[in-house]
């Protein structure tokens, strides 16, 4: 046997599963350009094409804050649970 340490893999979790969520949502909804390919409906004269684009700017930034504060709380979680003694993973 090997005295190296063995190295833990990742637990999914639901909130891992979501923080995962809240970042490829973006990346669909920006490659999937059918779904935004057209100039209708206009909002206060701007196609469609270009004000659904900026309103993934403003969209994905809340996603990545979510992602990021729940990233944090699931860390602290660990924290708590390795220094009580329980399972690290």
């Amino acid at each position: 046997m090997s005295d190296a340490p063995e190295v833990g893999r990742g637990t999914v979790t639901p909130v891992r599963v979501a923080i995962a969520v809240c970042l490829v949502a973006p990346f669909v909804a920006m490659l999937w350009v059918g779904s935004y390919a057209k100039t209708d409906p206009a909002f206060i004269g701007i196609p469609f094409f270009y004000w659904y684009q900026m309103l993934w700017v403003i969209v994905s930034t809340a996603l990545t804050m979510t992602a990021y504060k729940l990233w944090q709380r699931d860390q602290r979680g660990r924290a708590v649970r390795s220094a009580d003694g329980g399972e690290a993973k």
